[in-house]
């Protein structure tokens, strides 16, 4: 599945707006994480995110570097797909868990 982004439709405003909105931009940005494009004169434009969209960049950037953790991820979703998976039983501990998956009798 592919994303794409529209443009068009992206929140925009100058500098000056911004300066003079800053609160309410900000605000905005971080509610609905619609990220905001601000425009420079003579400058190259920029673009404020929410922390929350900044963290979920970071962390695929994380994963992409990382060739392993990529395959072991999709392996893992094809696993949960199919219905390979072992789950905690109701008032067990994470010790008893682990003991019942990497226990052999």
């Amino acid at each position: 599945m592919r994303c794409h982004f529209n443009r068009e439709a992206m929140r925009t405003t100058n500098y000056t707006d911004l300066r003079n909105n800053l609160k309410s931009y900000l605000d905005a940005v971080a509610a609905d994480n619609e990220p905001l494009i601000v425009s420079r004169p003579g400058a190259e434009s920029v673009v404020v995110i929410s922390l929350e969209d900044y963290n979920a960049i970071m962390e695929t950037e994380f994963v992409l570097q990382r060739p392993q953790l990529l395959r072991s991820l999709v392996a893992a979703e094809d696993d949960i797909a199919y219905g390979r998976v072992t789950a905690q039983q109701e008032g067990e501990s994470i010790d008893q868990l682990l003991d019942r998956i990497t226990c052999t009798e």
